[in-house]
């Protein structure tokens, strides 16, 4: 029976060839392992078992899972009893049956219900989801806190190179470590103020990257390594990550804490797993690089052991560890393949994928379980970085014989190659998963485990100080009194600013003079212009505090009157520089908005500038078209009456010519001679008609051009002042530099809830 399991070592399952216990020495997983499989191999079991096996000897794991399926690890069921398993068997299956299926693999496995609650019970089992409430919510923001007092330096510039890169990585910055300015930029501010022992947060850190607290990297001017524009990109970038709403909820949570990963606070083991399946890929690499750089702090400052501490295990390392790219995650990634075997971490990584492994990188690991494998290149893959294994030891590889063994493989059959065991490789069965493996959860599922679970708690709040700070007797403050919050938990420091402002543009046609009321939040180093938010209206303000209310840590320097001073001016720069004033503007009607004009007043305004301007235009085309028109009109008038003249005309030059004809036979004169001057005059009267025909179809002719311009001038009009058609951009104007005076520079204290 596996309750005889000694001490220190895993039972991963039975071995291929003696069918005896496969028992696996922990201590070997210092040199870290590698899991590959396709999908059905049981890879994801494997996994599961060595967290398992790592629970059941007392060594606490971080779990990294991307596709949701090691949350199974909290569905362990002593009792194996069909109402237990009810809640998570998939829809169609019957939980007896699965309760019955769970009892026959453990004796066959020869374990029994007892080892599976010694797993329940030795390890806590913690499902956190980072950006989401659905388990434990963990921030997905790294700590900008200072190390303690005495941090290893080389553990603290780790940090802050995997803190750049996540940084980075999230606002959509492709940076290199070491080439790029970017992320020396970044990485070097974190090491300034860690280095000092300065805590920073995401404002100051900001602000910091604008105009950072030196003036060199390395042996170059600060300006040309990386231009003031190019930091500028690099805060805003930021910023606008760190303020979108889809970021809100990922700023939630734990505070990312890697002891507090691994141990409770009553110093018991944890088995942490971290389900990021609902993030998006973005998402997942800047929380993967950020994790990996906490772990790289919290293994610094770890005294050396050749023990195995802990457990760094990821499923689905493709993507994040490749051969040839560089995402944020590899360096921090390999950093730890490589060095944290002194500090008595192992790193497991698993994938259904070789082709997307740095095999250089894995060479460190000493344990390699390979199941079935989808193609003959993955296979060769393997083989490959195997000897590139074999290579870095100075052992021998049997390439032909392991090419024969991977050919063969069964589901849930694994060939164990570990460089710190004799006999060469081997091949085993997996045991029975401890846990029930139902494939990923879902937010019921989530939604079960949480109600069982007790309630974790939210991040801790910022320290908050019992008494009022004592101030200069020059330095004026005031408190904000809101109506909407009658029991605030404390009171936060800010600035409040009243400034007088002129803004102007010709072009647009803006001059105004306005008074904006802004509160800035007063950090460490001073107040955060970048977060400060303006006031419609002045909040109503006392002089005294609510009773009872604590107040949150002053800066000491806000304390002194003349840090005011140089405030001020911080206050006029940055009204200047960050607060222009934005209108809307009409181009079609070179028309502005009013400061402070709402949107819908100035649409309502413009149509009516577009309606009276359309009949302007209106009134002027029917002037210069109503002569033209009126013209052609008489002209076809007078054409239309010369042709009823010429009709009227020829047909009396018929009647007459009849006349003459009978006249000549009636009266005895000629009558070939009369009938051929009537032909004559016939045929002119014809002639005439035709020309007056042709001049009636010529004027109509011109008057249908004319009138279809006219019509074609009037549409045009209509196209051009449709009011749903006008174009309305947003313009900036700036504030006029001579023109800015700070009328109010005060400490002011926000009621807050929390």
């Amino acid at each position: 029976m596996t309750d005889g399991v000694p001490p220190g070592t895993f039972y991963l399952g039975r071995d291929g060839a003696s069918q005896s216990a496969l028992l696996y020495p922990s201590k070997h997983l210092l040199t870290h392992g590698v899991i590959v499989g396709m999908t059905g191999s049981g890879k994801t079991g494997l996994g599961a078992i060595v967290l398992e096996e790592a629970a059941l000897c007392g060594i606490p794991a971080i779990a990294i899972d991307p596709k949701g399926d090691l949350g199974n690890l909290k569905l362990a069921f002593p009792a194996l009893r069909p109402e237990d398993f009810a809640p998570f068997v998939p829809e169609g299956e019957d939980p007896a049956s699965v309760a019955q299926r769970a009892r026959e693999g453990l004796v066959a496995s020869a374990q029994s219900p007892e080892r599976i609650a010694r797993f329940a019970g030795s390890v806590d089992r913690t499902i956190y989801t980072p950006g989401s409430r659905l388990g434990r919510a963990l921030s997905l923001m790294p700590s900008l806190d200072a190390p303690p007092a005495g941090s290893d330096d080389e553990g603290t510039r780790d940090r802050a190179v995997a803190t750049a890169s996540a940084l980075l990585s999230l606002a959509g910055v492709d940076a290199d470590p070491v080439r790029s300015p970017e992320h020396v930029l970044v990485s070097n501010v974190l090491l300034d103020a860690w280095r000092a022992g300065r805590s920073l947060d995401p404002g100051a850190l900001l602000r910091a990257i604008q105009s950072p607290p030196f003036d060199r990297l390395g042996v170059m001017d600060l300006d040309s390594v990386i231009a003031p524009r190019a930091r500028q990109e690099i805060a805003v970038s930021l910023n606008a990550a760190l303020a979108s709403p889809s970021m809100a909820g990922f700023l939630e949570g734990e505070p990312l804490d890697v002891q507090s990963l691994l141990f409770t606070r009553e110093g018991k083991p944890r088995l942490s797993v971290l389900s990021i399946a609902h993030l998006a890929d973005a998402e997942r690499m800047f929380f993967v690089t950020a994790l990996l750089g906490e772990v790289l702090a919290w293994m610094r400052a770890q005294p050396g052991t050749q023990s195995l501490r802990a457990l760094l295990y990821m499923d689905e390392i493709a993507g994040f560890f490749p051969p040839v790219a560089s995402p944020p995650s590899k360096a921090p990634m390999l950093t730890l393949l490589k060095q944290a075997r002194a500090f008595g971490l192992g790193v497991v990584l698993a994938t259904q994928n070789p082709v997307d492994l740095d095999y250089k990188g894995l060479s460190n690991a000493g344990t390699w379980m390979l199941g079935r494998l989808q193609t003959e290149r993955d296979k060769l893959r393997v083989l490959d970085g195997l000897e590139g294994v074999a290579a870095s030891t100075g052992a021998g590889l049997d390439r032909a014989r392991i090419d024969t063994m991977l050919s063969s493989l069964a589901p849930r059959t694994f060939l164990l190659h570990d460089i710190h065991a004799g006999g060469g490789p081997k091949l085993f069965t997996t045991r029975w998963a401890l846990s029930y493996l139902r494939g990923p959860l879902s937010r019921e599922h989530f939604r079960a485990l949480a109600s069982a679970a007790p309630a974790a708690p939210i991040a801790s709040l910022p320290p908050a100080v019992a008494g009022r700070p004592v101030l200069s007797a020059d330095v004026r403050e005031s408190f904000v009194m809101r109506a909407d919050l009658p029991a605030p938990r404390a009171y936060r420091p800010g600035v409040a600013v009243r400034a007088s402002v002129h803004y102007a543009d010709a072009k647009l046609g803006v001059d105004a003079w306005l008074e904006p009321h802004l509160i800035a939040p007063l950090g460490d180093e001073g107040p955060r212009w970048a977060e400060a938010w303006v006031l419609a209206t002045p909040l109503p303000e006392s002089r005294d505090p609510q009773p009872g209310v604590p107040f949150a840590t002053l800066p000491a320097s806000a304390a002194r009157a003349k840090t005011w001073d140089a405030w001020t001016k911080q206050a006029a720069t940055h009204v200047l520089r960050d607060r222009p004033l934005t209108v809307l503007f009409a181009p079609d009607l070179g028309t502005s908005s009013h400061p402070g004009e709402p949107r819908e007043s100035f649409l309502a305004r413009i149509r009516m500038d577009a309606q009276r301007a359309r009949g302007e235009e209106d009134r002027e085309i029917e002037q210069k078209w109503s002569a033209k028109i009126d013209k052609a009109r008489d002209k076809l008038s007078t054409a239309e009456r010369r042709l009823s003249d010429a009709k009227l005309a020829r047909d009396a030059e018929v009647v007459d010519a009849g006349a003459s004809v009978l006249g000549a036979m009636l009266g005895g004169g000629s009558v070939a001679r009369s009938a051929r001057s009537a032909a004559r005059r016939t045929a002119q009267s014809a002639e005439r008609r035709a020309r007056a025909e042709e001049a009636v179809q010529s004027a109509r002719l011109a008057l249908e051009h004319l009138e279809r311009d006219y019509l074609a001038a009037k549409l045009e009009i209509a196209r051009r002042w449709d009011p749903g058609a006008l174009r309305v951009e947003e313009r900036r104007v700036a504030a006029k530099k001579s023109a800015i005076k700070i009328e109010r520079c005060e400490l002011v204290w926000v009621p807050s809830p929390s």
